[in-house]
């Protein structure tokens, strides 16, 4: 069995891993547009404030690694069309602009999404970047100590927008992070941390622009120099648009069925609309555990655990891709926050009802001493008919982060309050206080049910 995998990062990187386990006679082609496979976007924050030397090692594998397990992998080469019926690809030399054909019995797309640039005036000047990518965390890197670069302007302040405005703060840099939504991290948090990130933000040179929508950019001599918003006027030297991604689909469009915003439409399996070809990552929906209804969610690691179940379904459909939470997790200087499925923020959009409880508590029992103690900051929601756990929010100084990934469980198994309430959590006074602060907050929801 020959099959093709066109995409190097997350889920086409696992789909390769699956194929080697499953199938280990097959045959592998892997497709990278680039010249270089498998880069990790998610690693470059890291990267840019040094903790990370190597940009070469912020990846998961090695073109010579991966050969000598026995994939064929392709380099500098981008496959341009894909023939369903004859079970044929395009493929195209970007070394010497040739042109190939090539046949296949299995095809995975994992393609997925590139940044999204801002429809306006000026988007076509030098020194406007994107955080994506191993090319520009190199051309990030170098503005990082270029002195000429003094004003850096981020436009987002989703989860890249937050890394890109703190790598630069660090870098001595003066930072304006502009969104058109009202507060930052609006789609990860709710207010009662967000409340707390955007003083710390701005202890740390970064000036927050919100609430404002970017008009043009302006520039000297072809640089930018200038981004006006319906509000302002802000000096740039840099800006890193940090607004959000769009599916890498087009060249797909008269070849397989895609959704209304242009992600490729799969099943439960993550089989396309065509015979014998998947989509895994990006460039496609997860199925929301608190809803059960396709949702767009771009995490690596929904790209992974595709990558992996469109192998295990690749000759018939045994096993659907379980469905995810979005849990996700930042640091914001000295702040350490997660969260997972519905918040009060987004609940409007799933259209669902919803009930929350916030609790403060601290990350060890009180007698141990404040230098070696830290508040926690925790929010709970739920279903208010069933007790149902839809999603919770977590924040210290403490790195309590790995409580979320409790959560995320009990989404995708319907666990209710009730059963959260008095779970088995150990208790050791070096590391957590009696009851777990998910146990106190699922406590409070019972009593918040029970008194309605």
């Amino acid at each position: 069995m020959k099959v093709i995998v066109i995409g190097s990062s997350h889920g086409g990187f696992e789909a390769v891993q699956e194929l080697l386990q499953d199938y280990p006679n097959a045959e592998i082609q892997w497709y990278e547009k680039g010249d270089f496979i498998s880069f990790l976007s998610c690693g470059m924050q890291l990267y840019l404030e040094g903790l990370v030397k190597d940009v070469n090692s912020v990846r998961y594998a090695t073109k010579e690694g991966m050969e000598k397990k026995g994939v064929h992998v392709f380099v500098k080469q981008e496959i341009t069309e894909i023939n369903p019926s004859q079970h044929q690809v395009t493929v195209r030399n970007l070394n010497d602009d040739s042109t190939r054909t090539e046949s296949y019995d299995k095809l995975i797309i994992s393609t997925g999404a590139i940044p999204s640039k801002l429809p306006v005036a000026g988007n076509d000047l030098e020194n406007i970047y994107f955080m994506r990518g191993r090319d520009w965390a190199m051309k990030l890197k170098r503005a990082t100590v270029e002195p000429n670069i003094r004003n850096v302007v981020v436009i987002g302040s989703g989860y890249i927008g937050i890394e890109a405005a703190e790598a630069f703060a660090k870098a001595g840099k003066n930072v304006t992070v502009i969104d058109i939504l009202p507060r930052i991290l609006g789609t990860y948090l709710d207010s009662e941390f967000t409340d707390v990130l955007a003083p710390e933000l701005e202890k740390h040179n970064v000036n927050l622009a919100l609430g404002q929508s970017v008009q043009k950019f302006e520039g000297e001599n072809g640089t930018v120099k200038q981004v006006i918003t319906d509000k302002g006027s802000f000096d740039a030297d840099l800006v890193i648009e940090a607004a959000g991604v769009k599916p890498n689909t087009q060249w797909l469009e008269n070849t397989l069925e895609l959704n209304p915003d242009h992600t490729i439409k799969t099943d439960a399996y993550q089989r396309t609309s065509a015979e014998d070809i998947f989509a895994v990552g990006d460039a496609t929906l997860v199925t929301f555990a608190p809803t059960d209804q396709p949702a767009k969610i771009a995490l690596a690691t929904n790209s992974r655990r595709q990558g992996r179940f469109a192998v295990k379904n690749l000759e018939k459909e045994t096993i659907p891709t379980p469905p995810v939470s979005g849990s996700s997790a930042l640091s914001v200087f000295k702040y350490h926050f997660a969260s997972t499925g519905i918040k009060d923020a987004t609940a409007g959009s799933y259209g669902i009802k919803t009930e929350s409880v916030y609790v403060e508590d601290t990350w060890r029992p009180a007698f141990v001493p404040e230098d070696h103690n830290a508040k926690v900051q925790f929010k709970l929601t739920y279903s208010p008919e069933d007790g149902r756990i839809l999603g919770a929010q977590i924040m210290s100084t403490a790195d309590v982060t790995a409580n979320i990934n409790t959560i995320s469980l009990a989404i995708e198994k319907h666990v209710t309050v009730d059963e959260l309430a008095y779970t088995d959590f150990f208790f050791q006074p070096g590391f957590d206080r009696p009851w777990n602060i998910m146990n106190v907050a699922a406590q409070k929801a019972q009593l918040k049910m029970k008194n309605k």
